[in-house]
């Protein structure tokens, strides 16, 4: 709640006590916001690059963190979405993954990546406990037969970037780099909506701003300066 909702209420309240405060209330200015004010906070790519590395053999599941993070990165899929996978999701012969139950309750086939497959792979065969629960990712201290909760999978995130030493822990950001980097590499609005799979194409307008070479494309020179 701002500072100018509180005092509202306030007012709101001296009113019902019998205050004279009614006149009050109309010189109490609502600040603006607007849409699409800020800009979404990505990463740069020394700060992935830190992310990624920080999944040392010292961690307790390194594989499985380092994995997390590949598909939040280079798939843009939020936690909710990793901590649903299921070991049937991957189709491996055809290198796609499937997303079922998402946010937009539709189901998604996904292209995936050769090193988000190989994060996978070497996450499946080297470090997944043995299993009759069919979930991608499951707990790596007993009980062995659940699966990691979408807290853990926040903490995995939020702990690497603390790691490398970034200030900021949500793993949105992941999703933000990932439209960043397709903005930056020439790729359109509507396919950023369509990898990060949002319903609304205004959902994606706000990468928009992030276009570098877009935006210098437009801009007008600064007054006084060299045209």
């Amino acid at each position: 709640m701002t500072l100018n909702a509180a005092l509202r209420d306030y007012l709101r309240w001296r009113a019902t006590c019998g205050d004279p405060v009614r006149t009050l209330l109309g010189v109490i200015a609502s600040p603006a916001n607007w849409a699409h004010a800020s800009l979404p906070q990505a990463l740069q790519p020394d700060e992935v690059g830190r992310v990624l590395s920080s999944f040392t053999q010292t961690l307790r599941s390194p594989k499985r963190g380092y994995a997390v993070v590949r598909l939040a990165l280079d798939l843009g899929l939020r936690c909710i979405e990793i901590n649903r996978l299921q070991l049937d999701d991957i189709d491996w012969p055809h290198g796609t993954l499937t997303l079922r139950r998402t946010k937009s309750r539709r189901q998604d086939v996904l292209p995936l990546p050769v090193p988000t497959g190989k994060a996978l792979e070497a996450y499946l065969q080297h470090e997944r406990p043995a299993t009759s629960n069919q979930s991608l990712f499951v707990r790596s201290m007993a009980p062995h037969d659940a699966p990691v909760s979408v807290h853990a999978i926040r903490r995995v995130i939020r702990d690497a970037f603390s790691r490398a030493g970034i200030p900021h822990g949500r793993a949105h950001a992941l999703r933000h780099t990932l439209a960043c980097r397709l903005v930056n590499s020439g790729g359109s609005i509507k396919e950023v909506a369509d990898v990060l799979r949002h319903r609304s194409l205004n959902t994606s307008l706000i990468y928009a701003k992030t276009d570098r070479a877009g935006l210098a494309e437009v801009a007008l020179p600064w007054p006084g300066s060299a045209a």
